[in-house]
């Protein structure tokens, strides 16, 4: 298989006894076309030995940060600005949690720190390890930096479980390298996008607000920017970090998200209303908390701003506006209804009623709507799942040209 000539990648083999699969991920990584260089873990040598990747590779195998001969030269530094791609598989949860702090202990989490490459991380770990909050926070925090995670895959694990968890084949690892490798279809491009929740305040300790996590908006502003766009990332209240690379604006309230948006939007090629903003917001915001008294209370609520509509409309509007609709029922004609009300290129709809999908969730799918077609995109993963979205974006776009 074809499709990785010219790509320099170094692949990093960590202690998990899926890396035996590794030697095998490197003749294929080959085969596709790309030189390759392998850095080891300490823990690895323990599960494989260097010999037979060097043999492989035709290159030394580094281990150490200490190793003087190579060191004299700042060979790690070296490795760091040779590589076009930093690959590391197996990934433990170990090295999962280095990266997400930042450490580096040792050769392999120091060159992901030194360098520029973009980072994939092929995960391989007890299926426990891998649904444990702190390894979920971990990939999420890693993901909103741009760091791409192939897999895991489920199914029977060494340890005698079954579940997720597992690292997936060499083959899949190497069509997912390849697949991130295409060529930057929005480079040139100015993309704006929108994302979270707004928070409408009752009065200084209340507020109504919506259950999005911002997770999504977030992985089409990374996805975005890796197929070259310069993105500008307008957010709501949301506690995700900001995405490499990605130009951030933080907002509250669904006036203050009008406000940004409408500032930002002359000059982008594309925008994409991710956002979940609110439709109703409180007519007056007391100075003071709401003290309980009745059995009742009754707030006034007033119709907020139409973001998605008015950036439709707008003479600067952008070569493409991208609306998005979570839905409960009916998604297809609620969301084919918002498209042609609101003058929209592009809907992405979603039913957040269906578990394991949407709102707080990691993973979503999504059914895209134009005036004359659809296109689903698969449940998955939510980088992935934008990724899938911004390549029909940029299909769309091309069509315009």
């Amino acid at each position: 298989m074809a499709g990785l000539d010219g790509q320099r990648i170094l692949l990093g083999v960590s202690g998990g006894i899926a890396a035996y699969k590794s030697a095998e991920l490197l003749r294929r990584l080959q085969d596709a076309g790309a030189e390759v260089r392998v850095v080891m873990t300490a823990s690895a040598l323990h599960f494989v030995g260097a010999t037979t990747f060097q043999a492989l590779s035709r290159f030394p195998v580094r281990s150490s940060l200490w190793d003087e001969a190579a060191e004299a030269a700042m060979s790690h530094i070296e490795l760091a600005r040779w590589a076009t791609r930093i690959l590391v598989a197996p990934a433990t949860a170990n090295v999962v949690a280095k990266l997400a702090q930042g450490r580096a202990n040792d050769l392999l989490s120091t060159l992901c720190l030194a360098s520029e490459a973009p980072v994939m991380l092929a995960p391989a770990m007890n299926r426990v390890m891998w649904a444990h909050p702190a390894t979920r926070a971990n990939v999420a925090t890693l993901q909103a930096r741009g760091v791409e995670f192939i897999g895991p895959g489920e199914g029977d694990q060494a340890c005698g479980e079954t579940g997720a968890g597992r690292l997936l084949e060499p083959h899949q690892i190497v069509e997912a390298v390849r697949a991130a490798c295409v060529p930057p279809r929005l480079a040139g491009r100015r993309v704006l996008v929108s994302a979270g929740p707004t928070f409408e305040d009752i009065d200084p300790v209340r507020f109504i607000g919506n259950r999005s996590s911002g997770k999504m908006g977030f992985a089409v502003a990374v996805a975005a920017r890796a197929m070259g766009a310069e993105v500008t990332l307008v957010a709501g209240p949301v506690t995700l970090p900001t995405p490499a690379g990605v130009r951030r604006i933080d907002v509250r309230r669904a006036a203050q998200m009008r406000d940004a948006i409408l500032s930002e939007l002359p000059g982008h090629d594309v925008y994409l209303g991710a956002a979940a903003v609110a439709d109703y917001a409180p007519a007056e915001t007391l100075p003071q908390k709401i003290k309980k008294s009745g059995e009742t209370l009754r707030i006034d609520l007033v119709r907020t701003a139409d973001i998605l509509a008015e950036v439709a409309a707008h003479p600067k509007r952008p070569r493409l506006v991208v609306g998005f609709a979570a839905e409960t029922q009916d998604m297809e004609g609620y969301a084919r209804d918002k498209l042609l009300r609101k003058g929209l290129d592009l809907i992405a709809a979603n039913d957040v009623a269906r578990a394991g999908q949407g709102f707080e969730s990691d993973d979503n799918a999504l059914s895209v709507f134009w005036r004359d077609g659809r296109h689903d995109i698969a449940h998955g993963p939510k980088p992935r799942v934008a990724r899938d979205l911004l390549a029909l974006v940029a299909d769309h776009l091309e069509a315009k040209a």
